[in-house]
């Protein structure tokens, strides 16, 4: 707004939609989620810019807000046997075909091929579809149960398909993936196997240096046996049982 003063000063406000899952910067407009948790798919709020002015000045939009939520457990996996780029130029028909077969909301996760992107790109019949399904108070619908649905629609979506793409169209509920570890359980792994492998390695040389302890002992008492035998013994029995002389020898005189 080019006026000056309160005619130039534009506050922003939500309107209608739902309010209570995002909120708005009065002053910048900038849009907020504050309650969005276990929510995905798209929220079509209106907001209204008003200047402050005697007879103020008021304009209204709608804003349509995307919620990844790639994260959720509820992620479904639909084939299609059509090339990667010609499902990409008609994501917006398959949306549709999917919502009205199915009769949810339908929010289109991620398009891809598990073939390299030149090569799915130029000769790979099939796409991947990754799909959330939402009911009407924007809950996540069960993956479980919107593959079951999926089975069951399977013919009418594929003849709705076929519509779009001008050809035969197959269409199929791929096995769930098993999801991938996380960075930091892939970390806690190697550092239990390392803690894993260095305690073993302590107890080893525990064991070792015990042993090699015991063995010096041994070693060391016999020759302190052997050094006793070879010397006069004042308490040693000569062979008819009497004490042997208290006497040095004459070579231990000083």
């Amino acid at each position: 707004d080019p006026d000056s003063g309160d005619n130039g000063l534009v506050l922003y406000s939500l309107v209608s939609g739902q309010i209570d899952e995002f909120d708005i910067d009065e002053h910048t407009g900038q849009i907020f989620t504050v309650s969005v948790a276990g929510k995905a798919g798209t929220f079509n709020l209106e907001v209204q810019a008003a200047d402050q002015g005697t007879r103020s000045l008021t304009a209204r939009t709608t804003v349509s807000v995307t919620v990844d939520s790639s994260s959720s457990s509820n992620i479904v996996t639909l084939v299609i046997n059509q090339k990667i780029n010609v499902v990409e130029r008609n994501r917006a028909e398959v949306q549709r075909v999917l919502e009205d077969k199915l009769e949810w909301n339908i929010y289109m996760v991620n398009i891809y091929s598990e073939e390299s992107e030149t090569k799915a790109r130029s000769s790979t019949n099939e796409t991947r579809v990754n799909i959330i399904a939402f009911d009407e108070a924007h809950q996540e619908v069960p993956a479980a149960e919107v593959e079951r649905s999926l089975r069951e629609q399977r013919a009418a979506i594929e003849l709705e398909l076929e519509k779009v793409f001008s050809a035969s169209v197959s269409v199929a509920v791929a096995e769930a993936e098993a999801a991938a570890a996380s960075p930091q359980l892939v970390a806690a792994i190697v550092l239990g196997v390392l803690l894993a492998a260095t305690s073993v390695a302590f107890l080893a040389y525990v064991l070792l240096d015990l042993r090699r302890k015991r063995y010096t002992g041994k070693q060391d008492l016999v020759k302190k046996v052997e050094i006793v035998e070879g010397i006069d013994n004042p308490w040693a029995a000569d062979k008819n049982g009497s004490l042997k002389s208290l006497e040095k020898p004459e070579y231990m005189n000083y």
